[in-house]
């Protein structure tokens, strides 16, 4: 059988936490994260210094062309 538990919560330095429940500790769950429509990506992506240190780095190696890997289309 499947129990769902759902909580409304805002992420805050990149931390999701999930009010207490009742469930035993040791229960295994499965934590499925939707992110709503009026989110925005760019704000969300830049939430962390993680986040934002890879994405900075991924716009660096775009402009190297060394760093691209070119896919003939027609070879797919």
């Amino acid at each position: 059988m499947i129990t769902a538990i759902r909580e409304h919560t805002v992420v805050r330095n990149g931390i999701i936490q999930i009010p207490e429940t009742d469930l035993p500790d040791g229960t295994e769950v499965e934590v499925i994260v939707l992110v709503g429509e009026d989110t925005d990506a760019t704000d969300y992506l830049l939430s962390t210094d993680a986040n934002r240190e890879q994405l900075e780095r991924a716009i660096e190696d775009a402009k190297d062309p060394l760093q691209r890997t070119y896919v003939d289309v027609n070879e797919l």
